[in-house]
């Protein structure tokens, strides 16, 4: 039972959410908290994170390390909103400095909230659990018509081919999914495969209302710089 506390909680991070429009066309991109600096997947995060930035769209991550801040450096030092949504958490999550954006959450379902509510396209680096909910939660959602199908894009075809394997060879073979549910996947390996697939999405006749929220994305603020 939900007591009249917690209830306040969630329904200040609900109100906290709300009415953000400023921040569109954005994009959320997960990953591993524990991925170093040094690792492929951090630099490619962080150089796709930017690219988008300076296409005009908003950039949403965890607000923690690894992936999460190789997000927000890109985003941070491109010419749109580094966002993120931060979690108290006993270990692993520590709010990174590269946000000009900043939420935070002490329920992680009002945090998932924030992730679809504004979000225009999915981008999915290597990780474990936490990751891994973050996916199957968008991919039940557009499953199930609570949100628009949009691109989810997972990076990395090493890493996650045997998960997609695994999903077409048990899942798909035991009629637990239908084939339409892997199509909404792309499976990619490096940074132009993944601005790509975005840039195609936003040019499509359907979407040519986001190119002018793009535009005054990227006018809205200068470059930013951490402290």
């Amino acid at each position: 039972m939900v007591e009249e506390k917690e209830l306040l909680v969630i329904m200040k991070e609900m109100r906290m959410i709300s009415g953000h429009k400023e921040i569109m066309p954005a994009i959320s991109m997960f990953g591993s908290a524990r991925t170093k600096s040094t690792d492929r997947y951090y630099i490619m995060a962080e150089n796709i994170a930017y690219e988008l930035s300076n296409m005009g769209l908003s950039v949403i991550s965890g607000g923690g390390p690894g992936i999460m801040e190789a997000v927000n450096k890109g985003a941070f030092h491109g010419k749109s909103h580094s966002i993120g949504l931060n979690i108290n958490l006993p270990k692993e999550q520590g709010a990174n400095k590269y946000q000009n954006i900043s939420f935070n959450f002490h329920y992680f379902f009002t945090r998932k909230v924030m992730f679809v509510k504004y979000s225009s396209a999915y981008i999915v680096f290597p990780g474990g659990i936490g990751t891994l909910d973050e996916l199957f939660e968008v991919m039940t959602l557009m499953q199930t018509g609570k949100i628009k199908h949009f691109p989810i894009i997972l990076v990395g075809k090493e890493f996650w081919s045997d998960s997609m394997e695994w999903m077409k060879k048990d899942l798909l073979t035991n009629n637990m999914i239908n084939a339409s549910d892997l199509k909404l996947i792309t499976l990619v390996d490096s940074e132009d495969e993944v601005n790509q697939c975005i840039e195609e999405f936003y040019t499509r006749n359907e979407h040519h209302y986001c190119l002018e929220e793009r535009q005054n994305l990227l006018f809205s603020r200068p470059c930013g710089k951490p402290n």
